[in-house]
């Protein structure tokens, strides 16, 4: 399941510079079907009640022009939730996705 997520009162702010998603062989990750790279990039999402810090993908052909401390938009923010079993221990959590990342340039 996919779900929306509304940022309307978010401000994001990039932590971590965008980087290849890495599989478990160190290779980077790449959609299935569209064979389209995967790119990780790390938010400071701040709202009213305070701060966290997401990891969000990026699927593009090329890395997310965006740099540690630009203030961003991320378009259609979803948070993906997942369990799998690995070594027979259950593992649980929610993945974050964007279309993109756009760049907030500050009023002069």
């Amino acid at each position: 399941m996919r779900l929306l997520i509304n940022t309307d009162a978010v401000q994001f702010t990039v932590t971590k510079n965008p980087e290849p998603k890495l599989d478990g062989k160190r290779q980077q990750r790449f959609e299935r079907g569209s064979n389209t790279p995967m790119w990780t990039v790390q938010l400071m999402a701040l709202d009213s009640n305070g701060a966290e810090v997401l990891n969000v993908t990026v699927v593009a052909e090329d890395r997310p022009q965006v740099s540690v401390g630009q203030t961003v938009v991320p378009v259609d923010l979803v948070a993906l939730p997942w369990a799998n079993t690995e070594d027979g221990k259950m593992r649980s959590g929610v993945a974050f996705r964007v279309e993109s990342l756009r760049v907030l340039v500050p009023s002069a």
